[in-house]
This record gives structure tokens, sequence and C-alpha cells, in this order.
């Protein structure tokens, strides 16, 4: 299971930072990913971070967001800096690949 939180209404150029709280799996030897989805599109990757650290980000993102993860508190966080009204979504936490079972994604909402 996951718990996403830490979303919220920012202005352009501000920052926020997701965290997600993962239980029912051996959280360490997983790798994790956010996602982001707004209405009538796909769910798409943010960012990932392997078991080792290793991270990947989407060309949209690049720059901005810092995927890390906590092993010791099963927790996966997002820093979202420079924030731009088409980072706008609902951001979700999960494997990456992602298993079948979603949290209920924190919502995220960049407007002046």
């Amino acid at each position: 299971q996951f718990a996403e939180t830490g979303g919220g209404l920012v202005q352009p150029g501000g920052s926020l930072r997701l965290s997600c709280v993962a239980s029912g799996f051996d959280f360490n030897i997983y790798s994790m990913a956010w996602y982001r989805q707004t209405a009538g599109t796909e769910r798409e990757l943010v960012a990932g971070i392997t078991s080792r650290d290793e991270t990947k980000y989407a060309d949209s993102v690049k720059g901005r967001f810092t995927i890390s993860r906590d092993n010791g508190r099963n927790t996966a966080y997002l820093q979202m800096n420079s924030l731009k009204p088409e980072d706008t979504a609902v951001y979700y936490c999960n494997m990456r690949p992602p298993s079948a079972t979603w949290g209920q994604g924190t919502r995220v909402s960049v407007s002046a």
C-alpha cells in the first residue's frame, strides 16, 4: 500500500515536497517511482529511484524535481522546485514498474 501526502496549492515558481509511506512489501529491495495524472490523460512516470539510489527523471521535470528514499522509514520523497502550471496533477507513488495497487494520490495545483 502507498500513502501519499504533501500536495497543495502553490504559485508558479514555488516548491512542494511530497512523501509516500509504503507498506506490505520489502521496501528496501524495490525500485520506487512517482507518477502523475491529469484528467483525461494516462498516468505518466515523473521520477524513479532504484534500491541503489540510481535516479531517472522525465524530461519535463529534470533539474527541478528530486526523488529520494529513506529505507529505514519505508518512505519515498519528491522535492519539487520551480513549479509550473503544467505540473498540476494528482501525484502517486508506486513501485517501478508499478504494482496493481495504487494509493489515493496527492493533488498538486500550481496556479497564480
